[in-house]
């Protein structure tokens, strides 16, 4: 399931595969995403047409910092702030991972 891009955009949509995610990018959910608390699963949830992502704690953490502001570098940064060790390579998976979904989207920072 590949979903299509609504509406124009001044991001680069995908990363290709085997290429990861940098430091200074800026991620943000794409314009067809959204997060939001699911009641009935006491859980932060990504929404995604025909599609429902509950999501563990460090996932909606880091999805909470994608507004096109922080850079990688940054939300890491945050992360470590709030938690004792936060794994840069982790984040970058993550984000990859989304971006390859066309879920999150990235600027070049």
């Amino acid at each position: 399931m590949d979903p299509t891009r609504t509406g124009p955009t001044r991001t680069r949509s995908t990363t290709p595969p085997g290429v990861g995610v940098s430091g200074s990018d800026r991620p943000r959910l794409a314009a067809h995403v959204r997060l939001t608390f699911s009641r009935t699963r006491q859980r932060k949830a990504l929404l995604h047409p025909e599609t429902v992502v509950v999501l563990n704690g460090s996932g909606a953490a880091i999805l909470e910092l994608c507004d096109g502001r922080h850079t990688v570098a940054e939300i890491v940064t945050e992360l470590g702030a709030r938690y004792e060790t936060v794994p840069d390579d982790e984040v970058r998976q993550f984000l990859a991972r989304l971006v390859a979904r066309r879920w999150v989207e990235l600027t070049d920072g």
